[in-house]
């Protein structure tokens, strides 16, 4: 479909076929700086592009404004945004091109749906919340949260255009005597002193976006722009209609000065038991067309907006002298240690493709195992038929049926530092630096063996040895059911080995990237002797993250910022490699691998899958978690866990939400663990952990009923 004239934004919504080399496909919506059109990448992803008027690309301040729009979008991209996927602000017609988000504006659902039911209100404050967090931990202040600028994605909340939003170390500065925004959301002091506005400015648009979708319109409402920003400044907001329970941290966001006002953080421990339990659908009238959803995408910038301050105004900022402000009316862009199946590493033949595959027990029943201790969420793993746990100086065992606390051994150490696995039959509590080693029977806690070795500063299983490198970079190969040292010598090529070993690879990998990021040597070596099986150089900074069919799965890295740009695959018998480039580049990736397929978990919360032999990026999704865990496959689904202690599912063929449980977060909510833990799918059971030391087991086939 080709590009359509909008009547309203004049001949310059007639835009080009092209932006860079993205098709412009239909008009999405059009503003006061630009339109926005769908489009698709060569490869087929829709992406919504915004291209701005030919009147502002010759505006040297609009340029340098559009560039920070940009640099901004880009550092906060996330579970929360729009992902931008290119962007040139340097093109005679500056763009940018960000992922397409289908779902409607918070505008546009009020308007369509009348004001949100009370709890409705409660999530979306919490997904806002959770939204200003990020974005302020980033250093950057959105400046024009209102909502025609929160879109209702089937995942959570979005906040998008960042055309004002400013970095806190910026040099770019507003004319003097003029600042942009939109009146009924801005906060006093963007009026009184526009030059000193930081993210306490945002929490103050943030209830004003909650009074709106609780009633219609906002906390300050009149026709005119110049009577509202005066109300803003001086009046107390009118909170007739929110929901009694929210009202009190509404007007505490509402507060005329910026110190009294509460954090994002603060936000989300008065909102913890709905910021970590959304009801995604809760936001998502009925299904509508692809068409539907493109105009929905529409921003709310144009004439016929019902928020009165959308519209560009000129009024005074409220000083003793008068001054100019400008509501610029700029367009909205819509884009729109681990819980695991360590059986699986040693000899009880699992299938490397999907964990978990057996049909659920008719007698399965979901369960909860109280803590065993306060010490945060335990560091579990599945060996013997049991769930062998670690945390704070102690090991148990519960049994997966129903949670039953089996046996508990202490071991010498006050914290764990690693997860306990089952190698050799047998219980290994700890894969930490050390010189001890330890043993336990599986079925009673009782030690079996315990040896000193000299100290080693990694530890891997791998089928039933034990690898420990030592400080001089010499490897020594543990039998694992007996202790016995089988092999002790260097790796060729690999100077302080660290090994990476899959669900039924029988081979462990060492990997050593070169000193200018360049490339990555990896050498196979088979745990059971310690010879070498296939030794190569490849392209990149690369970082093993699974197996299958014979080939071994990377993670390509920028070798300056450590971002994952690309997944490779690598197949010794042909010595071919295959690299897919990722459309964004991701910050803090975890992978799993299933046959061809490759599914990331990166900071944000951001979800995706790639298929290999297609060469094909195939969805994506925001999740409504800010950081999630490495994600594990079965059952059709892709499950991770979050720093709530929530389990989530999503289906792995769509990428869409299929079902959560409730959060778990603990007396000390407050705290950030250093890593989340991944699930286990085993005999048609989820089993994780959470923050406040419980132990659960879920059906892993009908996440909906969580």
């Amino acid at each position: 479909m080709a590009p359509q004239r909008n009547a309203g934004a004049g001949a310059e919504a007639e835009l080009p076929e092209y932006a860079g080399h993205y098709r412009l496909e239909s008009c999405l919506g059009s503003g006061g700086m630009g339109v926005v059109h769908l489009a698709r990448s060569t490869s087929g992803m829709k992406l919504a592009v915004k291209v701005v008027h030919a009147e502002f690309a010759r505006d040297p301040e609009f340029r340098g404004r559009f560039r920070q729009e940009v640099a901004a979008a880009r550092t906060v991209s996330g579970a929360f945004t729009a992902s931008v996927v290119d962007a040139d602000p340097e093109a005679e017609r500056p763009w940018m091109a960000t992922l397409f988000i289908p779902g409607p504006t918070l505008s546009d659902h009020v308007k369509r749906n009348g004001p949100m039911a009370p709890a409705q209100l409660r999530r979306l404050m919490a997904g806002l919340a959770e939204a200003m967090r990020d974005i302020h931990r980033v250093g950057v202040v959105h400046r024009d949260l209102k909502p025609s600028n929160v879109l209702l994605a089937e995942d959570g909340p979005k906040v998008i255009d960042f055309g004002i939003s400013r970095p806190k170390n910026s040099e770019l500065r507003t004319e003097t005597g003029k600042l942009i925004g939109t009146p009924p959301f801005m906060a006093p002091e963007q009026f009184r002193r526009p030059r000193e506005v930081g993210p306490a400015a945002d929490v103050f648009a943030l209830g004003s976006v909650l009074v709106h979708a609780a009633t219609g319109r906002g906390p300050f409402d009149s026709d005119s722009p110049y009577v509202v920003a005066y109300q803003v400044v001086h009046d107390e907001p009118d909170l007739n209609g929110v929901p009694e329970d929210l009202a009190p941290l509404v007007l505490r966001c509402l507060a005329k000065e910026p110190e009294d006002r509460p954090t994002p953080d603060e936000l989300m421990r008065e909102l913890r038991s709905v910021s970590a339990s959304y009801d995604t659908q809760a936001f998502i009238p009925a299904q509508r067309t692809s068409a539907d959803e493109a105009q929905r995408q529409g921003l709310e910038e144009n004439a016929e907006n019902a928020e009165n301050a959308e519209k560009p105004a000129q009024l005074p900022i409220v000083r003793r002298r008068q001054r100019t402000i400008f509501a610029a009316g700029a367009l909205g862009l819509v884009a729109c240690g681990a819980l695991v199946a360590v059986q699986l590493l040693g000899g009880e033949g699992n299938s490397p493709k999907e964990t978990g595959t057996r049909s659920t027990s008719a007698a399965f029943r979901a369960w909860e195992a109280q803590p065993v201790s306060a010490a945060g969420a335990p560091q579990c793993s599945y060996g013997a038929g049991k769930l062998i746990c670690a945390q704070a100086g102690q090991v148990y065992a519960l049994a997966p049926s129903d949670g039953t606390l089996l046996w508990r051994h202490s071991v010498t150490t006050s914290r764990t530092s690693g997860l306990p696995v089952v190698s050799g039959g047998l219980v290994q509590p700890s894969l930490g630096e050390g010189r001890r080693l330890e043993a336990l029977d599986p079925t009673s806690g009782k030690p079996r063996w315990q040896r000193d070795v000299p100290t080693y500063t990694g530890m891997q299983v791998a089928g039933d040895m034990l690898l420990l490198t030592g400080a001089d970079g010499t490897v020594s190969g543990v039998d694992s059911a007996s202790g016995d040292e089988k092999w002790s010598h260097r790796i060729p090529g690999q100077q302080a080995p660290y090994f990476d070993s899959f669900p039924g690879d029988p081979l462990a990998y060492a990997s050593r990237t070169s000193d200018d990021g360049s490339s990555t040597r990896v050498t196979a070596v088979d745990p059971t002797s310690g010879d070498v099986r296939w030794d190569v150089r490849l392209k990149g900074t690369l970082k093993p993250v699974g197996s299958s069919d014979g080939s071994v799965f990377f993670l390509s890295a920028d070798p300056i910022d450590g971002d994952t740009e690309a997944v490779v695959r690598y197949s010794p018998e042909s010595k071919s490699t295959r690299r897919v480039a990722l459309p964004v580049s991701r910050v803090g990736a975890h992978a799993t691998v299933q046959g061809n397929r490759v599914y990331l978990m990166s900071a944000g919360g951001f979800l995706e899958a790639v298929n290999m032999d297609a060469r094909k990026w195939l969805w994506h999704m925001g999740t409504s978690v800010s950081r999630g865990s490495g994600p594990v496959v079965g059952h059709g689904h892709v499950y991770f866990t979050a720093a709530d202690g929530r389990l989530l599912a999503v289906d792995a063929r769509t990428g869409t939400l299929a079902g959560q449980t409730a959060p778990r977060l603990g007396t000390n909510s407050d705290r950030v663990p250093g890593t989340l833990n991944e699930p286990a799918i085993i005999d048609g059971h989820v089993y994780a952990s959470a923050p406040d030391g419980t132990v659960f087991g879920v059906d892993a086939a009908k996440p909906s009923a969580w």
